[in-house]
C-alpha cells in the first residue's frame, strides 16, 4: 500500500479503537489473552460456564463499591487484579504491595465505569459492524483467525458475547473521549517553535540526548605550573580556531589526544546523564554548533562542540530511510486467512526461485501499490504500522520476509535499499507537531478523567479480596 494509504488506514484503525487496538495490541499465549502495557483493555470476568472454582468464586462474590447506583463487585476487581499481576510479572516491573495494587485496580475500575456511564448518557452509539471490525483487528494483530480467538477466549473461561460487549464499551468510551477531549487540543506554530527551542536548549539530563565532540589537550599527572599553562594555551588556541569557524574534525586531528580522535572527536548520541557533569555544565546553554571551553578535568583541557541536542525519543535530523515493496492479500469469504497464508507462501517460493516480484505483485496484490509492482517508495521511520515496520526493519536489502499478518491483511515484504537522509525543516516541524499533540492529548485526557471521576457518586463497601 502507498505511504499515504498506509497512514490513512493506520489513522482509521486508531480512530476506530483508540488506545485499545494501537501498536502494542493484545498478546496471546496458548492459554490466555494478555493485554500489553500499551492497552487499557482487560477481558471480562470469567464466564458463567467456567470451572467449579469460578463457581465457588461467584458464590463468595459481593459488592465492593457503588458508582452512581451501579455496583462494582469483588469479581470485577479480582479478574483485573489477576491480569495486572500477570502483566507486571511479564514486564519485569517492580510489584507494589498487594494492598496498594488492589487499591490502584479498584480505582481504575471505578474510573472506567464513570467514563462508560458518561459515554452512554451522551447518546453515542457503536454499531455491530464497528464491533465486528474491532474483533477482527484483535485477531489480526495476534496473527490468528477470529475462530482461533474465540477458541482461546473459551479456553480462558471468557464468554465471546461478553468479550464483544466489553470491546463495544471500550469503543464507545474512546469515541466519547475523542469528542470531548481530542477535538479541543490544538498545536500552534508558536508551540512548535518553543518546543524546538527547548529541544536544543534543555538541560534536563533525563529529557535530552546529546552528541558532543571534544578536543582533549592532555596534561601529565606531574606537570609543572609552567607546563600546565602551556597546555592551557594550546587548548585555548584550538577553541579560538573552532569559534572562528574552523573545521572541528581537522582541529581534532591537529590538537586532540582523546581516544575519539578517529571519529572526529565525536562521542556519540547518548542521554545527557551519561556524560560527565563537567561537560553538561559547560554546554547546557549551547545549541547545536556551539563551542565550550577549554574546561579543566583530571585528564587535561577539553574543548567541546555540540554536534546534536534533541528531545529524548525524538528522531534526529539524520534518519535511515527504507525503500521496500510488498504483496498484500486481504482475507475474504472466498479466501480465508489460512488459504491466504498458503497462497503467499507459494508466491514467495516462486520469487525465490527467480520469478519477478513486481509482476507477481501486479497480478496478486490487493493493495493500491500493485500497479507499481508493490513499490512503497522511500519512507521515513514510523510511517507504517508497527507490525509491518518491525518485520521490514529486520530485513537486509534484497531479503524477502516470510508471510506476516498485519491489521490490513497478510503480506510478504522485500527491502530494496536503504539510505541515510536528513529530515527537512518541514518534516522536523511535523514530527514536533505530532509529539506535542500526543502530549497535550495525554494531559487533557488525564484531566478529563479526573473531572468525570470527581462528578461521580462513589460509595465504598467491603474491601476487595
Amino acid at each position: 500500500m502507498t505511504n499515504k494509504r498506509i497512514q490513512q488506514n493506520m489513522f482509521a484503525v486508531r480512530a476506530l479503537t483508540g488506545f485499545l487496538l494501537t501498536a502494542g495490541a493484545l498478546q496471546l499465549s496458548a492459554q490466555t489473552l494478555r493485554p500489553s502495557n500499551q492497552l487499557r483493555f482487560t477481558p471480562p470476568a470469567l464466564s458463567s460456564n467456567n470451572s467449579a472454582s469460578s463457581g465457588a468464586q461467584r458464590q463468595a462474590d459481593y459488592i465492593v463499591a457503588v458508582v452512581n447506583s451501579e455496583p462494582v463487585t469483588n469479581s470485577d476487581v479480582r479478574s483485573k487484579l489477576l491480569r495486572a499481576e500477570q502483566q507486571l510479572t511479564q514486564q519485569g516491573a517492580v510489584m507494589p504491595s498487594r494492598g496498594e495494587l488492589v487499591r490502584q485496580v479498584l480505582e481504575r475500575v471505578i474510573s472506567d465505569k464513570t467514563q462508560l456511564q458518561a459515554a452512554k448518557a451522551s447518546g453515542l452509539k457503536v454499531d455491530e459492524n464497528a464491533t465486528t471490525a474491532a474483533v477482527e483487528s484483535v485477531a489480526q494483530q495476534n496473527q490468528i483467525s477470529v475462530e482461533e480467538l474465540r477458541r482461546r477466549l473459551s479456553a480462558d473461561g471468557i464468554a465471546y458475547p461478553a468479550f464483544r460487549e466489553q470491546l463495544r464499551d471500550e469503543l464507545l468510551v474512546n469515541r466519547f473521549r475523542q469528542r470531548e477531549v481530542d477535538a479541543r487540543v490544538s498545536v500552534t506554530d508558536a508551540n512548535i517553535d518553543q518546543f524546538l527551542r527547548e529541544q536544543e536548549g534543555s538541560t534536563d539530563a533525563g529529557a535530552i540526548d546529546i552528541n558532543l565532540a571534544q578536543i582533549l589537550v592532555a596534561v601529565p599527572e606531574n606537570a609543572t605550573p609552567e607546563q600546565v599553562n602551556a597546555f592551557q594555551a594550546k587548548a585555548q588556541q584550538a577553541a579560538d580556531k573552532a569559534r572562528a569557524g574552523g573545521d572541528f574534525a581537522a582541529l581534532v586531528n591537529e590538537f586532540s589526544e582523546a581516544s575519539t580522535r578517529a571519529a572526529g572527536g565525536q562521542m556519540g548520541l547518548r542521554s545527557a546523564d551519561r556524560y560527565p557533569t563537567l561537560f553538561l555544565d559547560a554546554t547546557k546553554n549551547l545549541r547545536a554548533g556551539g563551542i565550550a571551553g577549554p574546561v579543566r578535568s583530571g585528564a587535561g583541557f577539553h574543548v567541546l562542540k555540540v554536534i546534536e541536542k534533541r528531545q529524548a525519543g525524538m528522531p534526529g535530523v539524520n534518519i535511515t530511510q527504507t525503500r521496500a515493496r510488498h504483496i498484500l492479500l486481504r482475507p475474504s469469504p472466498q479466501l480465508n486467512e489460512a488459504a491466504a497464508m498458503q497462497k503467499l507462501a507459494s508466491i514467495r517460493k516462486r520469487i525465490v526461485d527467480g520469478q519477478d516480484f513486481a509482476a507477481l505483485a501486479r497480478e496478486n496484490s490487493d493493495d493500491g501499490s500493485a500497479k507499481d509492482g508493490g513499490d512503497l517508495g522511500w519512507t521515513n521511520p514510523g510511517v507504517f504500522v508497527p507490525e509491518f515496520e518491525q518485520v521490514m526493519n529486520g530485513l537486509a536489502p534484497s531479503q524477502i520476509s516470510e508471510p506476516l499478518v498485519s491489521r490490513f491483511g497478510l503480506h510478504i515484504i522485500q527491502v530494496l535499499e536503504r539510505r541515510e537522509a536528513k529530515l527537512s525543516n518541514r518534516e522536523q516541524r511535523e514530527l514536533a507537531r505530532t509529539a506535542l499533540r500526543e502530549k497535550k492529548q495525554e494531559d487533557a485526557y488525564a484531566l478529563w478523567a479526573q473531572e468525570i471521576r470527581g462528578r461521580a457518586y462513589v460509595e465504598y463497601r467491603e474491601p476487595p479480596q
